[in-house]
């Protein structure tokens, strides 16, 4: 009886030491009002008068560091303010008192980690970035050099890899300050453009962590948006700025995103096309609407040399035409468009790979296919993603596109 006693107290002990972890699940919590939420982040240049004027001693002493050899950076935050923040229905549109809802404070440092502690200096509560949608970074700090950009955001457990990442034109900052009539808050209206876009056909999933993904392999180069304010305060997406390694090299036009997106044979499609019968005759002109897209690459080495076919199948409406005197209610001519736009599509997609080969930025992955597919050529001749960069630039292509023609519209003539 004894013994029995003991032994259930004993159990008694271990069922209540296998419990008590469970009683500590907030033990570190924050309230929420005790956070500093950052929204978007900007990156710019900073000139060196700016930074000698504004550089804090919070984790150096002024003078103790050399500046960087891309110099210093100018980062802008858009912190949200609490109970501000439009929740429900009828509370979104408005942006007269869009510095009513956030908080924007520009900070110097000689890197992105300084950067922050001198913000941190300067804001009371805990900086929070788990509610972080939009980094955008100046086209003159892309083209230095993203490394330490990549390398701080990376780190950070609280940066979620659906945020987006993109290159301005001009100046980052303006885009945390901007006031659209359709969001009080930029940031959101800036997600949820290029979230509505992708919906639509007229651009690729490339969420930070697919950039930092794509950026990573040895057969592919990443790429972001590029995108500018325009006067009205709305935010134009201009293309795709792509990368070699860490630094941008080049930008895309934005009807070359339809190139990018036919080449991969991403759904859905969205983009317009004008198309000329007759060159010597303007009323020949009509517009299609490519609905869907479908890709095949196939591989193969021809002199030593990496060549890719491509073939590519677009179905397209035909949205409109120029003139009535031009009539299209005749299968011919319905036949002469497709020939017309899959012969303009074979040049237009050679185009794209061309610019994409002279910068020696590989942003659609056909190094991938030569490492999965040829991988005793890979290991013999490329190895690593420098050499890879330069054997691009002699990869050959051939490009077939068909294209069917598959509503005309309710108006037959």
């Amino acid at each position: 009886m004894h013994r029995a006693g003991i032994s259930k107290q004993i159990r008694l002990l271990l069922a209540a030491l296998l419990l008590m972890p469970l009683l500590t699940g907030c033990w570190d919590r924050l309230e929420i009002d005790e956070r500093a939420v950052v929204l978007g982040v900007s990156i710019d240049e900073v000139t060196s008068e700016e930074a000698a004027e504004r550089e804090s001693e919070v984790s150096h002493v002024k003078g103790s560091l050399p500046p960087p050899k891309q110099g210093m950076v100018k980062v802008g935050v858009q912190i949200a303010l609490p109970g501000r923040i439009p929740l429900g229905p009828g509370e979104g549109g408005g942006s007269n008192d869009t510095m009513q809802t956030v908080w924007v404070i520009t900070v110097v440092g000689h890197s992105m980690d300084d950067a922050f502690m001198n913000l941190q200096q300067q804001v009371s509560s805990e900086l929070f970035f788990g509610h972080l949608r939009i980094i955008v970074v100046s086209e003159a700090i892309a083209k230095k050099g993203m490394e330490n950009i990549n390398d701080y955001f990376r780190r950070n457990p609280e940066v979620r890899r659906m945020a987006w990442l993109m290159v301005s034109k001009g100046k980052a900052l303006g885009l945390m300050t901007a006031a659209p009539k359709l969001e009080r808050i930029p940031t959101l209206y800036l997600m949820s453009t290029l979230d509505n876009s992708i919906k639509m056909g007229k651009f690729p999933k490339d969420y930070i962590g697919v950039y930092w993904s794509n950026s990573s392999k040895k057969g592919q180069e990443g790429f972001l948006p590029y995108v500018a304010i325009k006067d009205e305060q709305n935010v134009e997406i201009q293309g795709l700025a792509y990368f070699r390694g860490e630094h941008m090299v080049g930008v895309t036009k934005p009807f070359e995103v339809a190139g990018y997106l036919g080449l991969r044979g991403v759904n859905p499609a969205g983009y317009r096309a004008v198309i000329m019968l007759d060159e010597n005759d303007p009323n020949s002109t009509v517009m299609t609407n490519v609905t869907h897209r479908r890709s095949v690459i196939k591989l193969r080495l021809k002199d030593g040399v990496p060549h890719f076919d491509i073939y590519i199948e677009l179905e397209a409406n035909l949205e409109e035409k120029m003139s009535e005197e031009f009539e299209i209610n005749n299968p011919d001519i319905i036949a002469r468009i497709e020939r017309v736009q899959s012969d303009a599509s074979v040049k237009f997609y050679q185009n794209i790979i061309k610019k994409t080969q002279s910068k020696g930025s590989d942003i659609f992955g056909f190094g991938e296919h030569v490492r999965a597919k040829k991988p005793k050529y890979w290991n013999q001749y490329v190895k690593t993603k420098e050499a890879w960069q330069e054997k691009y630039k002699e990869v050959t292509f051939n490009i077939d596109v068909i294209v069917k023609i598959r509503r005309i519209g309710m108006k037959a003539i």
